[in-house]
């Protein structure tokens, strides 16, 4: 995880430990889970680009 930045890292990290304990939802109005960890790690680096961190487009 070397090419983002911190913010980006801690953002992914807290999104992944998330899912792992099955807190981690698609959207701010769906109750759907989480199914795989690439989802999560898309997530945390949507969230770090929203509060400006700089983070790779996908």
């Amino acid at each position: 995880m070397t090419k983002y930045d911190k913010q980006s890292q801690k953002e992914v990290e807290k999104a992944v430990r998330e899912y792992k304990e099955g807190k981690l939802t698609m959207g701010s109005n769906t109750n759907k889970k989480v199914t795989s960890q690439k989802q999560a790690v898309a997530i945390g680096l949507s969230k770090a680009r929203q509060k400006g961190s700089k983070a790779p487009k996908p």
